[in-house]
């Protein structure tokens, strides 16, 4: 049904986002400032995608050229308000780009992120129903001093908006206010916005102004009621944005668990919006899950851990204080503590990455284990290998990075010196506290300690002169 609706009545949307937004204490404009880890704007703007709108206005202002670079790649138009005289004006600019346009237009603001796609299809929808010029979104507040009132007749209709400085008492006891939100008839609109004045105090153009107009024209005015006052607040401050990431993080986490993912501590647990995770994966508090990550099922996800854009297998334990990045882990894998993993890493199945471990554009053969106080950068490790507590490859010479290859079931003792390139070969052994700068055979035992000598009384010695010095 909705999709024959959308083919007879196809809808457009203008998103309202000139402002700078000074109650930000920003010289970023508000729209661009993050939310979940992306720019408040991209809410609006893949919202008006997810309803199918057939084109999305973004009306620009301050700071247009960064606001049009962020949104590069989407499907959007861009109209400019030089000079910001008020959302009527606003939707002005955007007019041009909407000639041809035929049913509802949704006219959205871009510092309201948590509007649903579900609410947009009810809106839509009953202004359909209605057969009204505007149709506007209101809501419901206990304490809705400082907003806009929705004036009601008897019958229900939306008589007027008044502002709260125009108030009457009795009116300033209407908790219904504007949202900002607002469908019109796209015929309407076209030959009434070019009809407001800026007569008034302000001296701007308000897109309020419509409703008196279709009024006037004995036109329907209709109204629809967001239950969550939550779902159209708009942010105009930074405590606001801490509000409104915290009600997003609420519902993704919330997503998550009802798709059988515990969170041990939701409240302390933070995931993308893009972030993608199995069933029967548990997340230990302070998770970071940021990105395009994909996590699978069966999983353990330890505490004070950041995930970004990597790809994690099935059954991976991943304990606490680790940083992944980039990154793909393979199944049955082990990391941590304190593990880190740079960009072009690949963890194999059932290999361990343990305690201050750094790896990074390495492959990590299945069964592998580096797992004390390591570097690995620029390798490609086999299987079954064994790596020592220390051992570091020496890949960067200071102008170029060299590659170290190690084969399967090599091990390498503790504090050995890869000095890159160099090549392992498979079953060889590596003696501890060897630097090795040629390549080493297969099944060859590589060493490179310098002999060993012991000094008679020698420490006493050093000790009794020490002392005599101290004297």
């Amino acid at each position: 049904m909705e999709e024959s609706r959308q083919e007879k009545n196809p809808c457009s949307v203008i998103i309202l986002a000139a402002g700078l937004g000074t109650r930000m204490k920003s010289e970023r404009v508000k729209v661009l400032h993050p939310l979940l880890g992306r720019p408040m704007i991209f809410f609006a703007a893949d919202l008006s995608l997810k309803i199918g709108a057939e084109k999305t206005v973004l009306v620009v202002g301050h700071q247009a050229e960064e606001v049009q670079k962020a949104l590069a790649g989407k499907p959007v138009e861009f109209a400019l308000q030089k000079a910001q005289m008020g959302t009527g004006h606003a939707v002005q600019q955007a007019m041009p780009h909407l000639q041809e346009s035929r049913g509802a237009v949704l006219v959205l603001c871009g510092d309201v992120p948590m509007l649903r796609p579900e609410t947009l299809h009810d809106l839509i929808r009953h202004h359909d129903e209605t057969s009204a010029a505007v149709t506007l979104l209101t809501t419901h507040l206990p304490s809705p001093a400082g907003y806009g009132r929705i004036v009601r007749s008897h019958s229900g209709n939306i008589l007027k908006i008044v502002e709260e400085k125009d108030a009457t008492e009795q009116q300033k006891a209407i908790r219904e206010i504007n949202t900002g939100i607002y469908c019109f008839d796209a015929g309407f609109l076209r030959t009434s916005i070019a009809s407001l004045t800026n007569r008034n105090v302000q001296h701007e153009y308000y897109l309020t102004d419509l409703i008196e107009i279709a009024q006037y024209e004995h036109k329907q005015v209709s109204g629809l009621t967001c239950p969550d006052p939550d779902e159209v607040m708009g942010i105009n401050s930074r405590d606001q944005m801490a509000e409104a990431e915290a009600i997003l993080r609420k519902r993704i986490n919330l997503r998550h668990m009802r798709d059988g993912v515990t969170l041990l501590d939701p409240s302390r647990t933070y995931i993308g919006m893009n972030v993608a995770i199995g069933p029967d994966t548990t997340l230990y508090p302070g998770c970071y899950l940021e990105g395009k990550t994909r996590i699978g099922s069966g999983c353990v996800i330890g505490p004070n851990t950041r995930i970004v854009n990597c790809e994690i297998g099935n059954q991976v334990e991943i304990r606490g204080f680790c940083f992944l990045t980039g990154s793909r882990v393979w199944d049955r894998a082990v990391l941590g503590p304190f593990s880190h993993l740079r960009p072009g890493t690949e963890i194999h199945e059932a290999a361990h990455i343990g305690n201050f471990v750094e790896v990074k554009n390495s492959v990590i053969g299945a069964g592998s284990k580096v797992n004390h106080l390591s570097y690995i950068g620029d390798t490609e490790m086999g299987e079954g290998v064994n790596i020592g507590a220390g051992t570091i490859t020496c890949n960067y010479d200071g102008i170029h990075k060299h590659k170290t290859v190690i084969g399967n079931q090599v091990f390498v003792g503790s504090d050995t010196q890869f000095v890159a390139p160099v090549r392992i070969g498979d079953r060889s052994m590596i003696g501890a506290g060897s630097t090795i700068t040629r390549d080493v055979p297969e099944d060859a035992l590589g060493l490179s300690r310098v002999e060993q000598k012991n000094v008679e009384q020698g420490a006493k010695k050093l000790f009794d002169r020490l002392r005599n010095k101290k004297k």
